[in-house]
């Protein structure tokens, strides 16, 4: 994860040059596109008008968007604000301030656990934050976690802190665990049924005792 505007620069400039999409998903639709110019001395970057005019107004009406693209194996996530419709020798294009902050996930730095049915392991994001959701785990390890948002509607920007999450341990009945998550990325993700969420992975910041124990049991047992 980056903040400093020489690296977002040069990873949106390879970006731009290897031509590849560039997504911001809403509810419904995709709008998708790619880089025009990127500009950090101005405090800009432009994307190309997208084919889909109704994804255009729904980037236009929102004050910032998370843009995602896959580029030679890594997903890069980037936040850029104020999105405004310009022209350049008669083109539409769209307008943002400059992204202060660009993630990129490729591997994992610990090996993970796919969560079984049988363990059902929810949690209750943000609980100890402003607005609280529910989520469902996908993968687990020492490092951090993987679920699955219910609403796709829910954007988390990376670098969010989801505070005093609740997660729910399989055991003695009303067992829970609670850490703080950071959000690395997101990605929307399609179930067999044709229902869209979200999936998001996470690091720990503040896990509890147990939290770190149940993730080392639940890490050996795969081993």
């Amino acid at each position: 994860m980056s903040r400093n505007p020489a690296e977002i620069a040069r990873v949106l400039d390879k970006a731009k040059a290897a031509g590849v999409p560039v997504r911001v998903h809403f509810p419904g639709m995709t709008f998708e596109s790619q880089i025009f110019l990127v500009d950090p001395a101005n405090a800009r970057v432009v994307f190309a008008w997208s084919a889909r005019e109704a994804a255009n107004q729904a980037l236009l009406s929102r004050p910032r968007c998370t843009f995602h693209c896959e580029m030679a194996g890594w997903h890069i996530e980037f936040v850029a604000a104020a999105p405004r419709a310009v022209k350049f020798h008669g083109r539409k294009l769209i307008e943002c301030r400059f992204p202060e902050i660009l993630a990129s996930n490729a591997r994992r730095e610990h090996e993970r656990t796919e969560a079984s049915p049988t363990l059902a392991l929810r949690v209750v994001a943000d609980a100890g934050g402003i607005m609280p959701f529910e989520a469902r785990i996908v993968d687990i390890a020492p490092g951090g976690v993987g679920f699955l948002v219910y609403a796709d509607g829910i954007t988390l920007e990376p670098g969010t802190v989801l505070r005093g999450c609740r997660i729910q341990l399989p055991g003695a009945k009303g067992s829970s665990a609670t850490a703080d998550l950071e959000v690395r990325y997101s990605r929307p993700v399609t179930l067999a049924n044709g229902r869209r969420l979200m999936r998001s992975g996470c690091r720990f910041l503040k896990p509890s005792p147990q939290l770190v124990e149940f993730c080392n049991r639940a890490t050996r047992r795969t081993k």
